[in-house]
């Protein structure tokens, strides 16, 4: 098994590192202090196809394979953890279900939007009632003529404020449990949609995370995704590999804060010698560069088999534990290495340990990934 980088993908990361560096790097910490990221950034990403990556070309994307995309993600997030959020929300939860359930002619549609950028996508499906109890999921749809009518409300909706395309987790039924759910594509400019709060955040607070209340919402039939009954399948699908994208985004903080603390410890001086001389700081760098690439090997390996067609629920579930929870660890313990400059938020560690803690918690818990894993292996 080979999911190792190869020539073209060490290309790819070299321009991606020219352009993180030249771009998103200097206005990293403005993004954080600003609460939301340029449109001129996202112009640009799209004009390099970071919003369509593995999206095939005929439908406008990048045609890159899956792996290049979470190559993106994670050096994007080496930088900035909000800009690589809002590409994995939008390619993993919204480009990714419609290119595998849609119809030839919803991939039309939605697609080449989606790729250029010019719409931002995302993922309606939890609710004040229902996280990672999906069944649980309270907004309703109805068939009424020629239209689908949708009633609810949507929390923590990541690019949500974009009001771009979106897909949709409603049930019919609520009694029927996950056979009454279906999942639909819906523009979010449509009459009825209505933002309701943008959360203001601990971490990655350059990302939109957005409620939504849904009045009456009219959207065609053929917005439909799938068939109905479909929806638990679809979400789930789509959550399995989204896992794999955060995991990327994970290790990407991690690897920033490594970084960081690697240039760190070596330009301070303490006791008439670097840091990076003592010990007991060249055990915390070791350290956190053993859990980064443990880490990085379980998420290539996640990617190469979805890339390869290959069962890969337990992986992803793995590497987005394991990334996670590496991403925390060692972020807070480059804080540690910084001493007192860790604490200010011009050398940025501190907002890597605060971006890096939603990684354990949105696109499944770590307690949600401990559980997969264990019905996977006691079958």
């Amino acid at each position: 098994m080979n999911f190792g980088i190869s020539e073209d993908h060490n290309v790819l990361v070299d321009s991606l590192r020219d352009f993180v560096d030249n771009e998103i790097k200097p206005i990293a910490i403005e993004i954080d202090e600003k609460h939301e990221i340029p449109t001129s950034l996202i112009t640009q990403m799209s004009e390099l196809g970071f919003m369509g990556t593995y999206i095939p070309e005929e439908y406008g994307g990048a045609g890159m394979d899956y792996f290049s995309y979470i190559l993106t993600v994670e050096e994007v997030s080496k930088a900035c953890a909000s800009t690589g959020v809002l590409i994995a929300a939008h390619t993993s939860l919204c480009c990714g279900p419609i290119l595998s359930y849609g119809t030839e002619e919803q991939k039309k549609q939605y697609l080449p939007d989606l790729a250029s950028g010019k719409k931002i996508g995302c993922f309606l499906q939890t609710e004040p009632n229902a996280g990672s109890d999906v069944v649980n999921i309270d907004t309703k749809y109805k068939e009424e003529d020629d239209c689908y009518v949708i009633s609810g409300s949507k929390i923590f909706i990541t690019n949500g404020a974009y009001k771009g395309t979106g897909i949709l987790i409603a049930t019919k039924d609520k009694t029927l449990g996950h056979k009454g759910l279906s999942a639909f594509i819906i523009d979010l400019s449509t009459p009825g949609v209505e933002v309701t709060k943008n959360e203001v955040k601990m971490g990655i607070r350059g990302s939109y995370t957005t409620a939504f209340g849904l009045d009456s919402v009219r959207i065609p039939k053929e917005n439909l995704l799938g068939k109905e009954g479909d929806g638990f399948k679809i979400a789930m699908e789509t959550l399995n590999a989204g896992r794999i994208s955060i995991g990327a985004q994970a290790l990407g903080i991690a690897q920033g804060a490594l970084d960081k603390s690697i240039d760190y410890t070596q330009e301070r001086k303490q006791f008439g010698k670097p840091l990076s001389a003592f010990q007991a700081v060249s055990m915390k760098l070791a350290e956190m560069k053993v859990r980064i690439e443990q880490s990085k090997l379980l998420i290539y390996k996640a990617a190469w088999l979805k890339e390869n067609d290959k069962p890969y629920i337990m992986e992803s579930a793995m590497a987005k534990l394991s990334a996670s929870e590496t991403a925390t660890f060692v972020t807070k313990d480059a804080i540690q290495v910084h001493g007192g400059y860790g604490f200010i938020c011009e050398y940025e560690v501190e907002r890597m340990y605060r971006d890096a803690k939603i990684t354990e918690i949105y696109e499944g818990t770590s307690e949600i990934q401990r559980i997969i894993i264990g019905k996977m292996l006691i079958k």
